[in-house]
C-alpha cells in the first residue's frame, strides 16, 4: 500500500463534501493535534480525513476516526494500518477494490480528524455529524450502511435522527431496518485489540460482509 493517497472518485456531491473536509478546522482541540502531527512527521496528511470511494456504491462502511499512522498518515480511510489491511483485503476478496479503485463501496469516518489516544469528545462527534449526515444522503445508491463499531453504529442513528439510541442496540452482526433508509449492519471495528484478542476472527469478518451482499440483493 503506498504513503499517501487523494480522496476518491466518488460523485461530485461527495467531492465537494470531500474538499470541504479537509479544510475543516471547527475542533479546535483536533485541530492543535493535527499541527503538532505535521511539525512531527512532515511526510504525513496530518488532515481532515474525506470519505474514498464509489460514489455509486450500494455499500457504505462507516468507521470512528483516522488511524494515527494509517489514514493520518495517508489522507485514505483505513489506509496502510492494520485495521485497513483487514477492510481493504476483505473488500478484495470479495471483489469490491481491486489494488486502486473501490467499486460498489464507499468509506467514511464518522469523525474526520484522528483524536489523540483514538478517543473523540461527544462534542468533537456532534460536529463531524453534519459531513456524515451529507454524505450518507449524498450515497443515494447505498442498500447498506456497515458501522464498524459502537461509536459508528450511534453516528450513523443519529446522523438520521433515530430516537431513543438504546431502540437500535450495537452488536456485532445485528441488522437494523429504519423507514426509507439503507439496512443498517453492525460489526465488531477490526482494530487490533479486536482482532488479536480473537473478538473478531477471520471467519466472522468474512460473514459480514457477505451478509451485507445478501441484505443489498434483498433490498
Amino acid at each position: 500500500m503506498g504513503s499517501r493517497a487523494s480522496p476518491g472518485r466518488g460523485s461530485a456531491g461527495l467531492r465537494a463534501i470531500g474538499h470541504e473536509v479537509v479544510r475543516c478546522e471547527r475542533c479546535p482541540r483536533l485541530a492543535r493535534y493535527l499541527q503538532r502531527c505535521r511539525a512531527e512527521h512532515p511526510d504525513y496528511w496530518a488532515r481532515p480525513v474525506p470519505g474514498f470511494g464509489d460514489g455509486n456504491a450500494w455499500l457504505a462502511i462507516v468507521g470512528l476516526a483516522p488511524g494515527y499512522h494509517g489514514a493520518n498518515r495517508s489522507g485514505r480511510p483505513f489506509w496502510i494500518d492494520a485495521s485497513g489491511e483487514w477492510l481493504y483485503g476483505e473488500l478484495e476478496r470479495q471483489g469490491l477494490w481491486d489494488g486502486e479503485r473501490l467499486r460498489g463501496a464507499f468509506i467514511v469516518n464518522a469523525v474526520k480528524c484522528v483524536p489523540p489516544q483514538n478517543r473523540p469528545t461527544g462534542a468533537e462527534q456532534d460536529a463531524c455529524r453534519p459531513f456524515l449526515e451529507r454524505e450518507l444522503e449524498t450515497l443515494r445508491r447505498a442498500r447498506v450502511v456497515l458501522a464498524l463499531g459502537g461509536i459508528a453504529h450511534r453516528a450513523v442513528l443519529r446522523a438520521w435522527r433515530v430516537t431513543p439510541l438504546s431502540s437500535r442496540p450495537f452488536g456485532h452482526a445485528v441488522v437494523h431496518r429504519i423507514d426509507a433508509r439503507p439496512a443498517l449492519l453492525c460489526s465488531y471495528h477490526p482494530s487490533r485489540q479486536n482482532t488479536n484478542t480473537g473478538v473478531l476472527t477471520r471467519r466472522m469478518w468474512s460473514a459480514i460482509f457477505r451478509r451485507a451482499r445478501r441484505l443489498a440483493d434483498a433490498a
